[in-house]
């Protein structure tokens, strides 16, 4: 099954074209991406926007997925903080960061010469709020494995079976989707967020996080898998001293763990 799927994305791509693949960091795009250089060979070309949202931790990754796939890799640099739409942080806060990458995702295939962009938007993908993958479309960007019926687990079935390392990677959103909806976005806000999370990860050893900025309140999310690893007394001492040095007053743990979207608002 998972053969003939890599096999049916990778006949996607049409024959001796160029494409640009907006590669994250995480299993779908490393898919798509895998399956482009497969299909087109050195015509295929990652692209991952550090647009000072992303993580490091994303960022190192879309580096180790590009030399795993040997697909050639450029990083472009841009700063969403400078659109002051995106800033705001209302209700369409994804919408305008997926316009704006977009926009410079055209414009690096109108540089290389690629017919085709493409991201890793899955047919699960679809079943969310997520107005970032309108913006998308209407900046030309294409999704194969929605068109093909590709869903989630197909997708990690086909990174296992290719030695990706990020097969089994939890998913993860930019640093601004832990900012609740209507509070601004700055940097100070960024780094303590990534700051705070890479704290979770390394006292308690979970790989699902979001830590999300409530002004004076830090709150925690795991994988509801994970939450049993969270109730150490000595290491919640040292998670309260770590993220109130960051500048938090309360550290709290949500008690019904990680759910995407829980920021999320729908008109």
């Amino acid at each position: 099954m998972t053969a003939t799927s890599l096999d049916r994305l990778v006949s996607w791509f049409p024959a001796g074209s160029r494409v640009i693949v907006a590669l994250s960091g995480g299993v779908d795009s490393a898919v798509v991406a895998l399956a482009a250089k497969k299909a087109l060979g050195d015509n295929a070309i990652a692209i991952t926007a550090d647009y000072k949202t992303l993580a490091d931790e994303e960022l190192a990754t879309a580096r180790k997925v590009a030399q795993e796939i040997g697909i050639r890799h450029l990083v472009i640099e841009y700063d969403e903080l400078e659109n002051p739409e995106f800033v705001k942080n209302d209700g369409m806060r994804c919408y305008h960061c997926r316009t704006e990458l977009g926009q410079h995702l055209a414009g690096e295939a109108k540089k290389a010469g690629a017919q085709l962009v493409v991201d890793g938007t899955n047919i699960d993908d679809l079943s969310d709020y997520r107005p970032g993958i309108r913006a998308l479309r209407e900046n030309g960007v294409k999704s194969p494995m929605v068109e093909l019926g590709i869903g989630k687990a197909e997708i990690r079935r086909m990174a296992k079976e290719f030695g990706l390392s990020v097969y089994d990677k939890p998913s993860n959103a930019c640093l601004a989707s832990r900012i609740p909806v209507g509070m601004e976005v700055t940097y100070e806000k960024l780094r303590k967020i990534e700051s705070s999370e890479i704290i979770v990860k390394s006292i308690f050893g979970v790989r699902q996080v979001r830590v999300r900025d409530h002004g004076e309140i830090a709150r925690i999310e795991v994988g509801r898998d994970e939450l049993g690893r969270m109730f150490d007394p000595e290491k919640l001492d040292l998670l309260d001293k770590k993220l109130k040095e960051l500048g938090f007053r309360f550290v709290t743990i949500d008690a019904s763990g990680y759910k995407s979207g829980k920021l999320a608002v729908v008109d």
